[in-house]
């Protein structure tokens, strides 16, 4: 039998989705004041006890999309970021936000239509998803970013993401890639991201992916 991965957590207004292959555990749901969320509880996220919009802000906080809601009545929805962005964590993912198109992304991983943890390190099991392997791994690079990309004309728009095949991340549309340190530091339409943990030009891939003999499947 297939083991369940997809929860989902009913209320009188709202339901809340968890998705366990997603979640990297950050914590942004469980540290969030109030009742929503309480580790060792059963159920651990109860709906009713917290606002509908509270609901909703603590679950757009995740950062993976592993957390996504659905109002009952329809009359509100998650709307992706004004731009869209991609953080570069310290030892960590990459963190996308905006409106997402991630090659084989289903409809049953809604919140990854808008926020996103991509593996970087190389090692994840759930590629292109991260699944903190990266600490095992003990994956090092700081998130520095040293190029500064042509521009673009108007933020937001879609952003294709694609797994290439033995390769990088190809990233399509308006974008702005955040650094560590939170200095927005590149801004293009598109460019090919490291995900095999050895390009000498993180974030961005310079083709070691090669030589390294990574395999993304």
């Amino acid at each position: 039998m297939k083991k369940q991965t997809v929860f989902t957590y009913p209320g009188e207004k709202i339901a809340v989705q968890w998705d366990s292959c997603l979640c990297i555990h950050m914590g942004e749901c469980g540290y969030a004041r109030g009742e929503l969320f309480v580790g060792g509880r059963d159920p651990w996220c109860q709906p009713d006890l917290v606002s509908l919009n509270e609901t909703m802000d603590i679950v757009t906080r995740c950062p993976s999309g592993a957390l996504s809601y659905e109002v009952k009545d329809g009359s509100v929805r998650e709307m992706p970021a004004a731009e869209n962005t991609v953080h570069v964590s310290y030892n960590g993912p990459l963190f996308v936000r905006g409106e997402l198109d991630i090659e084989g992304a289903g409809d049953d991983m809604p919140g990854s239509k808008h926020r996103a943890a991509l593996c970087r390190c190389g090692l994840s099991q759930n590629k292109p998803f991260c699944d903190n392997s990266h600490t095992g791994g003990k994956f090092t690079d700081f998130g520095a970013v040293g190029e500064q990309g042509e521009g673009f004309k108007q933020a937001g728009g879609k952003l294709k993401v694609t797994a290439l095949k033995d390769g990088p991340l190809l990233l399509e549309g308006n974008l702005t890639i955040v650094a560590s340190s939170g200095r927005p530091a590149w801004r293009g339409t598109s460019t090919a991201l490291c995900r095999c943990g050895q390009s000498n030009n993180k974030p961005f891939c310079d083709g070691s992916h090669v030589g390294a003999g990574f395999k993304s499947g």
